[in-house]
């Protein structure tokens, strides 16, 4: 009887003391939501930029840019090309400071590009113009899904 009341006690106490793994990704999303306050929900605006099709083509078109026989310009690009990279990495944490540096940096850069665009012939013209409408293009729509948010 001592055996039985003491497994009886043994059980009780570990099934209270330990809780069932729940792997459900469901409730870990709505004990988060719950457990965090208010104010907290309103500041994080970060974007997935792995699942998020405009990153993913901004990603794409900073890969696939191409060279021009002008070294200035070839050098404003990759200036162009880590400043996006910066937005991408800053919109992945969440950061928004970051991001909004790397916008103008962005923009400072587009600016230099439009400048030096005058010594290229019209089919290289031609072809840096696609390239920084479809970026611009992207960045407009993330910043407008951030604003909606």
């Amino acid at each position: 009887m001592k055996k039985l009341f003491f497994f009886g006690v043994l059980i009780i106490i570990t099934s209270c003391a330990t809780e069932k793994l729940n792997f459900s990704p469901l409730s870990n999303s709505f004990y988060s939501e719950a457990k965090s306050s208010d104010s907290d929900r309103g500041l994080k605006k970060s974007i997935n930029i792995k699942e998020n099709v405009n990153a993913s083509e901004i990603s794409n078109l900073i890969s696939t840019f191409p060279k021009f026989k002008n070294t200035d310009l070839n050098n404003e690009v990759t200036n162009l090309k880590y400043s996006l990279q910066n937005y991408l990495y800053a919109l992945d944490a969440g950061n928004m400071s970051g991001k909004d540096r790397s916008i103008k940096s962005f923009e400072k850069s587009y600016k230099k590009i439009q400048k030096l665009r005058q010594h290229l012939d019209k089919d290289d013209d031609e072809i840096l113009n696609r390239y920084l409408v479809r970026l611009k293009t992207n960045i407009s729509v993330i910043e407008d899904s951030l604003k909606g948010n």
